[in-house]
């Protein structure tokens, strides 16, 4: 029950350290963690996404329940496919669609819906999380590839690595930034004060998230959505990194928080039940012809109702 980190794991998180040592699932190695149950350098681990070093010792004080519960097809799940091919599948996520299971949601997950139609991709990348080359928060919609085989699978998970793969995006803002185009770089990691949220931190890993204005509306006295007491903008974003909730982070950190996100102090707006965050552009080389694919999803009618409601033009 003790093993000590190679250089091959060093920089992994903890929990996916423990699942790939003791060939456990991510939420098991969760449970343990949140149990006191792990262990590093004599000290109870409390953060799941703890970065490890080569020649950490790592000490289980509980044996884990191993074996992965493999998801199960629904069809009940309804999937937008925008393409499919023998290697790719790329589907536009609606908002709050859970990307895969996990603690809370066992089922009824986009992972579930795409076993349904896709049933090959079992045994593809992660058993937990078959043919997930990237994800998107519940609350966000839109581009997500998936693959097909193992191949295409280390094919698009090593240009996601190398920064090759596009993903560009699409919010609604609380504010108006001064410039009209930026870059937001923040190291982002677990917040000490609140652990379900993520934060810019000194020691967090880095990040970077450009942004362009599309459009900045005044504040509202009036409008179909109520008083609007600030100035909003539409913003394009792409990533450089992938942390999770980055974006939320990096411009909630910048005092411009996405409408809706009320978990990183945007705003609440009616009609609106989700951060008005949308995966919009996605672009990669094909991992079997080595052609270049682009793919674009215009937001969900919530997101562009509101746009238009606050746009005075």
């Amino acid at each position: 029950m003790e093993v000590t980190v190679s250089s091959v794991l060093a920089g992994e998180r903890l929990d996916r350290v423990v699942a790939l040592v003791w060939e456990c699932s991510r939420a098991e190695a969760a449970r343990l963690i949140g149990g006191r149950k792990v262990v590093v350098n004599g000290a109870p681990a409390v953060v799941r996404s703890q970065r490890l070093a080569a020649g950490d010792r790592v000490v289980l004080a509980e044996a884990p329940v191993t074996g992965y519960p493999a998801p199960e097809p629904d069809p009940s799940v309804a999937l937008e496919v925008v393409h499919a091919d023998e290697q790719v599948i790329v589907v536009n996520k609606p908002a709050d669609l859970v990307v895969h299971p996990g603690s809370g949601n066992s089922s009824g997950t986009l992972v579930n819906g795409l076993l349904a139609g896709f049933p090959e991709i079992t045994g593809v990348g992660e058993p937990e999380r078959p043919g997930i080359v990237h994800r998107l928060d519940r609350g966000t919609s839109g581009l997500m590839v998936v693959a097909r085989t193992q191949s295409s699978y280390e094919a698009l998970t090593g240009a996601l690595g190398r920064r090759e793969m596009h993903r560009g995006y699409v919010a609604l803002v609380k504010g108006v930034p001064a410039d009209d185009r930026g870059v937001i770089d923040a190291p982002v990691g677990r917040s000490p004060r609140h652990p379900t949220r993520m934060a810019v931190i000194a020691d967090g890993r880095p990040a970077r998230t450009h942004y362009r204005v599309v459009a900045r509306m005044a504040a509202r006295a009036e409008s179909p959505v109520g008083v609007v007491p600030y100035g909003t903008a539409h913003l394009e974003l792409w990533l450089e990194t992938g942390r999770t909730h980055q974006i939320r982070v990096h411009l909630a950190a910048i005092d411009h928080p996405i409408l809706g996100d009320e978990l990183y102090g945007g705003p609440a707006v009616s009609g609106l039940s989700h951060p008005a965050l949308h995966a919009a552009t996605l672009a990669f080389e094909h991992p079997g012809t080595g052609e270049q694919y682009r793919f674009e999803a215009e937001p969900p009618d919530d997101f562009s109702s509101l746009y238009r409601l606050l746009d005075p033009q």
